[in-house]
């Protein structure tokens, strides 16, 4: 999908896969370039759980319609992701009261600015100028520990709970996310993915594949490829944002 606006012309994909483990697949993703929205949402739960609070995500924010500026559409995205956040706290109550919930990542994009706002261990990357850089920072226990000094980075790499989350929507009394900003460039790439790829992809596979990928389609066929091969534990989703000045084409590794 390519969309024409006053500042760029945005190529998305988006893909999603089960895995080779899981029996159903508890994320989902939007691409809403036309209001400037993008999203994947990983599920916590099990069936008629997890399902719901990501699809629950999913199906709120795609009415965002089109902002009048940046703030505007941040406010729409916040007001849509509370009333997901609402839904997914009464389908846990009717459930028996469990843990129901989904992690977030969301890139906003209005004219020449961009925000990444985000709940949990899905991630958001932008490749610029042959650097990726991660834009998100994991909301899990290990993080925690790394940040306070009490673990070290080759301890966190083994540690049984490295992958339990602090952050999710729909487990707290009201969504609790991080937000970062910055000024879009022409031929910036942005990867939005749920844990299950980067569980078995390093950030030089990202970078690679999202260099030398001749479309947003093959990238993300690439990357959710590479991850089947590699095992994929986990659901694994991913979603791919060019913004060209002018055509869109490759970015190629300098």
């Amino acid at each position: 999908m390519t969309v024409q606006t006053d500042y760029f012309t945005i190529a998305t994909a988006g893909q999603t896969n089960t895995g080779r483990v899981r029996d159903h697949n508890e994320d989902s993703f939007l691409t809403r370039p036309e209001s400037g929205v993008w999203v994947v949402a990983d599920g916590m739960g099990g069936h008629d759980a997890g399902d719901y609070a990501s699809q629950t995500i999913t199906e709120e924010l795609a009415s965002v319609g089109v902002p009048i500026s940046a703030e505007d559409l941040q406010a729409r995205f916040m007001e849509r992701l509370s009333r997901a956040h609402t839904r997914i706290v009464e389908h846990a109550q009717t459930l028996g009261g469990g843990t129901v919930g989904a992690t977030l990542v969301g890139l906003l994009a209005h004219e020449d600015q961009y925000l990444c706002i985000w709940s949990g261990d899905s991630r958001i990357y932008l490749l610029r100028d042959g650097m990726l850089v991660q834009q998100t920072k994991d909301h899990t226990e290990v993080n925690d520990l790394l940040d306070a000094g009490l673990m070290s980075p080759e301890e966190a790499v083994s540690w049984p709970r490295r992958n339990v989350i602090t952050r999710a929507i729909g487990v707290s009394a009201k969504p609790q996310c991080d937000i970062v900003a910055g000024q879009l460039q022409p031929g910036d790439v942005f990867l939005l993915c749920s844990d299950g790829l980067t569980e078995h992809n390093s950030d030089d596979d990202i970078r690679q594949t999202l260099s030398t990928a001749a479309s947003m389609d093959a990238a993300c066929e690439t990357l959710i490829q590479m991850t089947l091969d590699r095992g994929a534990k986990d659901n694994v989703t991913a979603v791919v944002v060019h913004f060209a000045g002018e055509d869109v084409h490759a970015v190629e590794v300098p």
